[in-house]
């Protein structure tokens, strides 16, 4: 059971009447595309587990060094 905003609610049903489908078809496609970006964030921060960290203090020093701000 999941329960919704009751505006998000009626925004998905009109919007499920406009595109002659289901709530649960629209809610389905939005959590599966939710979960994929998801894979796609956590396969971005795996490529990229060599690189090395900068913090704020260090980037904002060198956004300085170089005429950024």
């Amino acid at each position: 059971t999941i329960y919704l905003d009751p505006a998000l609610h009626r925004a998905l049903r009109v919007k499920a009447a406009a595109s002659n489908r289901t709530v649960s078809d629209l809610v389905n496609d939005a959590v599966r595309q939710a979960l994929r970006e998801d894979q796609e964030d956590l396969a971005a921060f795996a490529d990229r587990v060599a690189e090395p960290t900068v913090s704020y203090e260090e980037l904002l020093a060198d956004l300085k060094a170089h005429g950024k701000i």
